[in-house]
């Protein structure tokens, strides 16, 4: 079988809707059918939302059908066709170290010239790993992901990272840490993209999933440039109060472009107690 065969085999199996429709780990068990008579009517309707946001998805879903966030044929978020021509990294050729998909022999991106601005000579991280290359169709589906609220999209992504990620990860028995979204992008996107990212990972890989990082208190770093992203995210990660880390993780974000959010989410897990460290992302740019 050749490489580009293997790749075309690896992302044929679209989960099915009953793996869809099974129960994840860490969600919010099922409300009961006895509720009490000392509930007051105010607990009887929080009990009760949950099938109001099943209802309201299914009333959007009727106006609003799911469409492709590359193609937009209407069907899936990601359709089988633009999963297959997503420019997937070659891990024969990626740097194991940094990920960077083209530095297995000699990599220009994790050296300690380039590092150097960081403060370090070598990444804070044991190995890290990207799916994808940051190309304009893999941009589209982290903004729809993202910036649009298309969150049908966790799936099939943390799917693609699942397959991708080293083997050599996964048996090590890896905890799922993320790399938390600032208050305010969280409060206008509605969600935690890269919490609902490491849910989806946590049960594709059976891992642990492990909030540990709290959110941090920086600028959003798309507006800024390499020097300024390093300032920005310097010390702006913590453990939680409390949290001890695993000591093996697995840290989560959607893209990889200077590498200085997930150095900063590194050294903090590593305070926290974590001993091996792979960082995974979606995109790398």
């Amino acid at each position: 079988m050749t490489m580009a065969d293997g790749q075309m085999a690896l992302f044929d199996i679209p989960p099915s809707t009953a793996e869809a429709s099974k129960k994840r780990p860490g969600s919010a068990p099922s409300p009961r059918s006895h509720e009490g008579r000392g509930l007051s009517s105010r607990r009887r309707r929080q009990r009760k939302s949950p099938l109001r946001e099943r209802a309201f998805e299914v009333f959007a879903e009727t106006l609003f059908p799911t469409r492709c966030a590359i193609c937009d044929a209407p069907g899936t978020p990601l359709c089988p066709e633009c999963t297959r021509r997503l420019p997937y990294i070659d891990t024969l050729l990626a740097c194991p170290r940094c990920g960077a998909p083209f530095g297995r022999i000699q990599c220009t991106e994790c050296n300690s010239v380039l590092l150097a601005p960081f403060g370090y000579q070598e990444p804070p991280w044991d190995e890290a790993a990207s799916a994808v290359i940051l190309t304009d169709e893999a941009r589209r589906v982290v903004t729809t992901y993202k910036d649009q609220g298309e969150r049908a999209l966790a799936r099939p992504i943390a799917a693609i990272m699942t397959r991708l990620a080293p083997p050599s990860w996964l048996a090590a028995r890896p905890a799922i840490a993320f790399v938390p979204a600032t208050v305010a992008a969280r409060r206008r996107r509605g969600f935690d993209h890269a919490e609902l990212l490491a849910r989806e990972l946590s049960w594709a890989m059976e891992a642990e999933l492990a909030p540990l990082l709290s959110p941090p208190r920086r600028l959003d770093q798309r507006k800024l440039s390499r020097t300024a992203r390093i300032q920005n995210m310097r010390e702006s990660f913590s453990v939680l109060p409390g949290a001890t880390a695993p000591r093996t993780v697995i840290v989560v974000d959607d893209v990889c472009t200077t590498g200085s959010t997930l150095f900063a989410a590194t050294e903090a897990l590593r305070k926290g107690g974590a001993e091996t460290i792979y960082a995974l992302t979606f995109a790398r740019a």
